[in-house]
């Protein structure tokens, strides 16, 4: 089954289960969150949850998301307690993405990103209870950055680049005593600069700055070991680029359980009632082909295992790359 949260015509908010007869709104509720921590007390799971509250009226998702009334499928009433988090080169190909974009002009030295990548082929999925090896990990931002399905993706006035991720996020909200929950999972745009990300490794972290959205629809339950989708490159309704991306243990180098461990173990990702969307990275990518992505172009992601597409336009900021002044008290 398949969580969105939404605002109805009224301007209140309320959440929507569907399943293949069609979407209905949960009662009692307006927040995947509640949802998720009411089912955490109750001691059962969150489809048991939204079983036992029952649902009501019946809701036109399509139409919703076509008038921007969609919003991501899990938040935070205070948006500095959402943090938006990530891993890369944890899918086998991403590898020969990344080090292509970092190639060492000596053939026979392995750049770091290639490191990083056998690091996780070799040790990137232990054994049940032990720890592997540690995922390249980044942050992304707050709930400032979460950009609602449909809404633009806004590259700021210094981004040398604005490029897609097609990825799948894993959604989650901690418990009061501290325990991770994972919500469900759901398609992710993990919005990026290239350019700045190859002129040096370090600056991956300045890279990773920007605006991301995920949804709309959040799945339930587990994770398929093979998800398979599309990414596109929309401009002026046409397709200038599409590629499949794939996802999902199957294609990955590392587990998702060690993936979790290794952002979980910080006890300041720990804090009871926040929540985390983690990005579990991609091996696709439009740059990667040459695709320099402009004003008004859609990135699409498309995979049916997580309910609808993810849809966003692309914008600039007006704000020039102008010095930030700071004021001395």
């Amino acid at each position: 089954m398949w969580l969105s949260q939404l605002t109805l015509t009224d301007g209140t908010r309320a959440v929507a289960l569907r399943r293949d007869t069609g979407a209905h709104l949960v009662q009692g509720t307006s927040s995947t969150r509640e949802l998720a921590l009411a089912a955490w007390a109750a001691g059962h799971d969150l489809a048991t949850e939204v079983a036992a509250r029952g649902t009501g009226e019946a809701v036109d998702l399509d139409a919703a998301l076509a008038e921007g009334r969609v919003l991501v499928p899990l938040d935070h009433d205070d948006p500095a307690h959402l943090h938006l988090t990530g891993t890369g080169l944890t899918h086998l190909g991403s590898a020969a993405t990344r080090d292509a974009m970092h190639k060492n002009p000596d053939p026979q030295s392995m750049t770091d990103s290639m490191k990083m990548f056998r690091m996780g082929v070799e040790g990137g999925k232990p054994a049940t209870g032990a720890v592997g090896a540690q995922p390249e990990w980044f942050y992304k931002g707050n709930g400032h950055a979460a950009v609602a399905p449909g809404a633009a993706l806004t590259s700021p006035g210094f981004a040398m680049d604005a490029g897609e991720e097609p990825e799948v996020a894993g959604l989650y909200v901690i418990a009061p005593d501290g325990t991770p929950l994972r919500v469900g999972f759901a398609l992710a745009n993990e919005f990026s600069d290239h350019v700045t990300e190859r002129g040096n490794y370090l600056w991956l972290a300045h890279s990773k700055l920007r605006p991301a959205s995920f949804g709309p629809e959040l799945r339930v339950g587990d994770l398929p070991a093979h998800v398979e989708g599309t990414s596109r490159v929309i401009r002026d309704g046409a397709v200038i680029w599409e590629k499949p991306f794939l996802s999902g243990e199957a294609n990955m180098s590392h587990s998702l359980a060690n993936l979790e461990h290794h952002h979980f173990k910080y006890d300041i990702f720990r804090q009871p009632g926040d929540v985390h969307v983690h990005f579990f990275g991609t091996a696709t990518l439009s740059f990667a082909d040459g695709i320099r992505a402009q004003t008004g172009d859609v990135f699409q992601i498309d995979c049916p295992d997580f309910g609808l597409p993810l849809g966003n336009p692309l914008t600039q900021s007006d704000d020039a790359a102008a010095l930030v002044a700071v004021a001395a008290l």
